[in-house]
């Protein structure tokens, strides 16, 4: 038996999230709907300039196992924070939640990283990250005995921008599947696809990937198709186990072998904010994989976990998730 249903690794990130109108990220000159990486300078530039925000803990794979514990499951985390502030309210925050986190934090500079997301009154999300101290993670980091306690281990590509943490994500997989474990990845967003795209397929062609996550931007920018059907069926000829694909307000697919299964979205009212989307997906879809639901019900989890985040400000629950009419279909099922 595994001591952790999920164990995530990711660059642990504090948001600053703040409301944005679009002539303010052409003035800005941000990339809406993605992810850009900045200097300090510019970070310090941008937060300046933008309207109130609300600072919040987040980092996709830091989401995801907050989504994960909030319906009933058991995580841990790896990450690296400085010992600063920031680093402090990261630590406390994903601690507060019942997550294991023990990754020893930086005692000088970089300082921890920070993302400026500016929401736009579509609800879409645009990021600036800083990553400071994430670039400091390494495969010293890995906990061994950790990642074979733990279920599944699941990472996230925009882990591939800070130069060492590829040697971590690699370790850690070896240490896996030496303990009988599956290994996950979410490619976290299409402009992290096309910067390591041969990397991304090189992981998922050898194997050192079980089971991928992904949008259907991205899964289309791994292909570089436009045909999305084209597109899921690559990723499930290549991924050893299978691959989920989520398609905004069309739901999702499962994709493993020659077997779909489709599942729609729930019905929202108002898209409120988009950050976390794909993370809560992959929480909820996680959970249940590693209850042994099957597909279908995992992505039901998937879908009602992504329903309720984007209904509120910021990327982690407010609420357990336990307690969602959706969420609660599924489980006593």
């Amino acid at each position: 038996m595994a001591d952790y249903d999920v164990l995530t690794i990711g660059n642990a990130i504090v948001d600053i999230i703040a409301r944005a109108d679009d002539a303010f990220l052409e003035k800005e000159g941000v990339q809406k709907a993605g992810m850009t990486l900045i200097d300090a300078e510019r970070a310090e530039h941008l937060y300046d300039a933008m309207g109130p925000g609300t600072e919040t803990s987040g980092g996709s794979a830091g989401n995801t196992i907050a989504g994960l514990v909030s319906l009933g499951g058991t995580g841990a985390y790896i990450g690296k924070v400085a010992n600063d502030q920031l680093g402090r309210i990261f630590t406390h925050d994903i601690r507060a939640l019942g997550v294991r986190f023990d990754t020893q934090p930086l005692e000088s500079t970089p300082p921890t990283a920070l993302c400026m997301v500016l929401v736009t009154p579509d609800g879409e999300r645009s990021m600036s990250t800083f990553l400071g101290a994430c670039t400091e993670l390494g495969p010293e980091d890995i906990d061994a005995a950790l990642v074979g306690a733990a279920r599944v281990t699941y990472f996230e590509g925009y882990l591939w921008d800070p130069p060492r943490a590829k040697e971590a994500i690699v370790a850690a997989a070896k240490i896996a599947h030496e303990n009988g474990r599956e290994v996950a990845m979410t490619l976290s967003d299409s402009f992290c696809v096309h910067r390591y795209r041969d990397e991304f397929l090189e992981l998922i062609r050898s194997g050192t990937v079980d089971i991928v996550f992904a949008n259907e931007a991205e899964a289309k920018a791994l292909y570089e198709t436009e045909d999305i059907d084209a597109a899921i069926d690559a990723l499930a000829k290549d991924v050893k186990r299978f691959a989920a694909v989520t398609r905004s307000e069309k739901g999702c697919v499962v994709a493993e072998g020659d077997q779909r299964v489709a599942v729609p979205a729930l019905k929202v009212d108002k898209v409120v904010d988009a950050t976390g989307a794909g993370d809560l997906f992959a929480a909820g879809f996680l959970r249940g994989y590693t209850m042994g639901l099957d597909h279908e019900n995992s992505a039901r989890l998937g879908v009602a976990s992504a329903g309720h985040i984007i209904g509120q400000i910021g990327p982690r629950p407010q609420t357990p998730l336990t307690e969602l009419d959706a969420v609660k279909a599924v489980l006593n099922t």
